[in-house]
């Protein structure tokens, strides 16, 4: 069996790959310049380096190699979109096609035109469903009566942005709408919002109301709770089932360090 990977930054795609060869499959990579980790040319059977835009290319290239399916994984930086952009004439009239380049609007475009090449997207998440978030809260320290109200309020308006398809992530203090994920990404969420707040800021991350799971899925980790530390941020809430998680062991005792309680949950 064969399997395309169009990757971009972070663990997600060596992680995919890893459990993708013991399930018995060829990987194909098409990593993106500047974003991808090279170490990903260790855990394929062929990759080959693209820059943003390069659709025909990539079309071609997973043609050659007769893939007929492929996943989509890992971040892209949004703020430097458009320095590595090299759009070729599919790009193009693809984006040209578009109301909007708001990330779903882009990524379902982008999947659409794969299709109609005979290429089907999978899932990102199809190979590794022990990565989705359990229910439950996950740490000593359990959100107060108040923070369950901060969450609360976090939570619908993290699901109209994503209605919006502006982003997945907010940060809440003091009944207040601290910060608001855009194009700079959670990271940069949290430090803003935390920046702004007396030291226990609330952060809740969760799906998009009609989220396309074969791409762009809220992921944590390790690194989420370092930030949220390092910006005062008390309270971490996602969505179970829905939510991947990397190095989860390592980020409940992390956060177990810093005082921050961790809940997964169905609805607030």
């Amino acid at each position: 069996m064969r399997i395309g990977l169009i990757a971009g930054s972070g663990q997600f795609p060596i992680i995919f790959c890893k459990k993708a060869r013991k399930a018995g499959f060829e990987i194909y990579a098409a990593a993106y310049h500047k974003e991808a980790d090279p170490e990903l040319a260790e855990h394929v059977d062929r990759i080959e380096w693209f820059y943003l835009g390069q659709v025909n290319r990539l079309i071609n290239y997973f043609k050659q190699h007769q893939i007929s399916q492929t996943v989509l994984m890992g971040g892209i930086k949004k703020t430097k979109l458009f320095k590595n952009l090299k759009p070729d004439i599919k790009a193009i009239s693809l984006i040209a096609g578009l109301r909007h380049t708001h990330d779903d609007g882009i990524m379902r475009a982008f999947a659409g035109l794969l299709e109609k090449n005979g290429i089907t997207v999978r899932p990102s998440t199809f190979l590794l469903p022990d990565l989705l978030a359990p229910e439950g809260c996950w740490t000593k320290r359990r959100p107060s009566r108040g923070e369950k109200s901060e969450i609360e309020l976090g939570w619908n308006v993290a699901k109209e942005i994503g209605r919006l398809d502006i982003g997945q992530c907010v940060v809440v203090g003091g009944g207040s709408i601290l910060a608001v994920e855009a194009i700079d990404g959670t990271d940069a969420t949290i430090k803003r919002g935390g920046g702004l707040s007396d030291g226990n800021a609330v952060v809740v991350k969760v799906c998009k109301p009609i989220q396309d799971e074969r791409f762009d899925v809220p992921a944590i980790g390790v690194e989420t709770i370092r930030t949220m530390s390092a910006a005062g941020a008390r309270i971490l809430a996602i969505e179970a089932g829905k939510a991947v998680v990397f190095n989860r062991q390592a980020m409940i005792r992390l956060a177990d360090e810093h005082g921050i309680a961790i809940v997964a949950l169905d609805k607030p």
